[in-house]
C-alpha cells in the first residue's frame, strides 16, 4: 500500500501537481501523521564516518573561512572538536543505508520514480545551516527533529548572484520575503531555483527529499554518447565531386551540404531508441552505490525452489527500477543502467516488480509459471537487484 501526504482540506495529489509543482512553494503541517524515520543524530554522525558515504560538514563561523565546507569521511575527534553553534552534517543517499529513512520516500510515489533521487539529512546545532542558497531541483524538506526556520527570495537569481571562490552557492544578497517556522512533522515544498535558507533553532534534523533533474547539456551529453556507440560508422569523411578552386581556403557550399547530410544520416533516431537509452540512463546510480551480482549464481529452476521455500525476495537498497512499455513487441526494466526485455503486455507484473520493496512468493507465483517472466526475475537475483533473506 502506498503511503499518502496529508494534504490539507481542498488541496490533493492532482491539485498539487497543477498549482504548485515546479511553480510555488507550500508548507504542509504535520504532513506525515505518526511516521517516525528512528534515525538519531550519533547514527548520522556514524554514516558520516564510513567510507564510500558521501558527507558534508558546514561550519558558517569558526572554520577557516566563513562558511567552509568539509568533506568526508570523518572521525570521531572531528565531531568532539565542533563548536556548539553554527554548523551542519549533511549526508547523502541515506534512504540507501537506513531502512527506516527509505520508507520516507513512500509518501512521494504520487510522482514517478524515474524522478526519485534520494533522502539527504542534515544535522544541525543550534543556529546551523548551510547559508542562503538556491537548488535546481525540486525538493521536500521533512522536519524529522526540532526546529528549523525557513526563509524564502523570490526574486530571480542569476550564476553570478553567487559569493566566488567558496564551495557552496552562498547567495549574500538575500531578502526574505516570507518565512516559516517547521516543527517535527511538518514539511515544505520548494520549486527549483527558489532561494530558501533555513536556520536550526536550537538542535534539529531535517530529511531532504531530492529529485533527479539532469541538465539539457547532461541529456545531450549522452545521448550524443549513445550516439557514438550504435550509429557512428568506423569510416572517414569522403569528398563530394571535386573541380579546382581558385581559392583554395573556401569551405564550397558543397562540402558544407555534405557534413550536413552526413551528421543528419549519423544523429538521426527512432524513438524506440530514445526510450532505451532514457531508461537506461535514468537509473544510472553513483559509484559508490554500484550492486554487487550474487554469489552463487541460480537458474530459474534452482532460484525458483529457493524463492519458493524462502518465501519472499527483497529489493537491494542501491537498485533503482523502472520500466516502459515498447511498441516492437517488447517491454523494458531498467536497473541501475541496464536494460531486461520481455513480450509486450499490458498486465501488472512490471509495476508489481517495481513498485513493491518486498515481494511474497504467493504474489508472483501465478507470473512465475510462464518461463519469461521468471528469467527474468531469476536474471534481476543473479545480478543483485534482489537478495533472499537468508543470504
Amino acid at each position: 500500500m502506498t503511503l499518502k501526504l496529508q494534504f490539507p482540506d481542498g488541496l490533493n495529489a492532482e491539485r498539487f501537481l497543477t498549482e504548485y509543482w515546479q511553480q510555488k512553494p507550500l508548507l504542509l503541517r504535520q504532513a506525515l501523521p505518526g511516521f517516525d524515520c528512528g534515525l538519531r543524530p550519533e547514527e548520522l554522525a556514524g554514516l558520516a564516518c564510513e567510507v564510500g558515504i558521501e558527507s558534508r560538514l558546514v561550519l558558517e563561523k569558526d572554520g577557516k573561512s566563513p562558511w567552509e565546507a568539509r568533506h568526508g569521511p570523518f572521525d570521531k575527534q572531528t565531531f568532539e572538536q565542533l563548536p556548539n553553534k553554527h554548523w551542519t552534517l549533511l549526508v547523502q543517499d541515506v534512504d540507501k543505508h537506513v531502512p527506516n529513512v527509505s520508507r520516507l520516500l513512500e509518501h512521494f510515489r504520487f510522482l514517478p520514480d524515474w524522478r526519485l533521487d534520494d533522502v539527504m539529512v542534515s544535522y544541525a546545532a543550534d543556529q546551523g545551516s548551510v547559508g542562503p542558497h538556491c537548488d535546481e531541483y525540486d525538493v521536500f524538506l521533512y522536519q524529522a527533529q526540532g526546529k528549523r526556520r525557513w526563509k524564502i527570495h523570490y526574486q530571480p537569481v542569476s550564476q553570478d548572484d553567487f559569493t566566488p571562490g567558496l564551495d557552496l552557492r552562498i547567495l549574500p544578497d538575500f531578502h526574505a520575503e516570507e518565512e516559516w517556522l517547521l516543527e517535527a512533522g511538518d514539511i515544505l515544498y520548494l520549486p527549483p531555483n527558489l532561494a530558501h535558507w533555513g536556520v536550526a533553532e536550537g538542535e534539529c534534523m531535517t530529511c531532504s527529499v531530492g529529485f533527479r533533474a539532469p541538465s539539457y547539456r547532461e541529456l545531450i551529453s549522452a545521448w550524443c554518447d549513445e550516439l557514438i556507440d550504435y550509429r557512428a560508422p568506423s569510416g572517414r569523411y569522403r569528398d563530394p565531386a571535386l573541380q579546382p578552386q581558385p581559392a583554395s581556403a573556401e569551405i564550397k557550399s558543397s562540402a558544407i551540404k555534405q557534413i550536413h547530410q552526413l551528421l543528419h544520416q549519423f544523429l538521426e533516431a527512432d524513438e524506440e531508441r530514445q526510450r532505451s537509452w532514457f531508461g537506461r540512463y535514468i537509473t544510472e546510480t553513483k559509484q559508490n552505490l554500484t550492486v554487487e551480482p550474487a554469489i552463487n549464481q541460480l537458474d530459474p529452476r534452482e532460484f525458483i525452489n529457493r524463492y519458493r521455500e524462502q518465501g519472499v525476495i527483497r529489493r537491494n537498497s542501491y537498485t533503482r527500477f523502472a520500466f516502459s512499455r515498447g511498441t516492437a513487441g517488447q517491454d523494458s526494466l531498467f536497473a541501475n543502467g541496464s536494460e531486461y526485455l520481455i513480450p509486450s503486455e499490458e498486465g501488472d507484473f512490471l509495476p508489481v516488480i517495481t513498485h513493491y520493496r518486498e515481494l511474497h512468493f504467493g504474489y508472483l507465483e501465478v507470473w512465475l509459471q510462464q518461463p519469461d517472466y521468471l528469467q527474468l526475475v531469476c536474471d534481476l537475483y543473479n545480478d543483485g537487484h534482489f537478495e533472499l533473506p537468508h543470504e
